[in-house]
């Protein structure tokens, strides 16, 4: 065995079923859609899963997971190279490329802990989308994007028995331009909590983002029953 190739089978992530490797390759796709430059974290779980987290452009990472393995245990890649070993070898196991460790600055999101707030209808984070595309054309920031101030405005407040929650609009473009969001209009987005993250669960993943203070621009309010 040749030294390239010793490199290659000790990084390698295997994911036998062909449905979620297809999964995979349409999550870290879209990343790579709204950010070029995405980077996606990979991480083996004691479940048998490999947790992936990707950048966005929004400062939101988004997060899937498949039933697989993955060595090393740990690893942070550029995302466009993970998409072609997915997209172009489709076999069970790739090399999910060169390791770029140092770039993922932040510390992961818990798996466990999150507290369910409320629930937020599909149709309303897609008619925020829509009005937050529009506020973005007008008034959009030096790079034509929308600018940061834009994007840190709390678009929805949830409120739970013992939680307040505001959503940033970065949040919902995150959500909706990774294609989370299900087709129904009663389609339900699951906002959670801990501590320090936000989450944001629908029906085809999940972004997550640390909690900080913002200020309201446009706010839905929904409550409990």
């Amino acid at each position: 065995m040749t030294g390239v190739q010793a490199v290659r089978v000790s990084r390698a992530l295997r994911i036998p079923d062909a449905v979620e490797r297809d999964d995979l390759a349409s999550f870290v796709g879209r990343a790579v859609r709204l950010d070029s430059a995405a980077i996606v974290r990979l991480r083996a779980r004691e479940d048998g899963t490999v947790g992936a987290w990707a950048s966005t452009g929004f400062d939101v990472i988004a997060a899937r997971s498949v039933h697989g393995e993955l060595s090393p245990s740990d690893t942070t890649v550029k995302a466009g190279e993970l998409l072609t070993a997915l997209a172009v070898l489709r076999t069970d196991a790739v090399d999910p490329g060169f390791a770029i460790d140092a770039e993922w600055r932040e510390a992961l999101p818990p798996v466990t802990g999150f507290v369910h707030v409320d629930d937020v209808p599909s149709k309303v984070v897609s008619e925020l989308v829509e009005r937050g595309v529009a506020l973005a054309r007008e008034h959009g920031g030096p790079n034509g994007g929308p600018p940061s101030s834009l994007l840190d405005q709390e678009v929805i407040s949830v409120c739970g028995a013992d939680d307040q929650v505001g959503v940033p609009l970065r949040c919902i473009f995150a959500l909706s331009g990774m294609g989370f969001v299900g087709e129904g209009d009663d389609e339900p987005v699951r906002v959670r909590v801990t501590r320090g993250w936000l989450r944001l669960d629908a029906r085809y993943g999940s972004i997550l983002r640390r909690r900080r203070p913002q200020f309201p621009l446009f706010v839905v309010e929904t409550h409990t029953r």
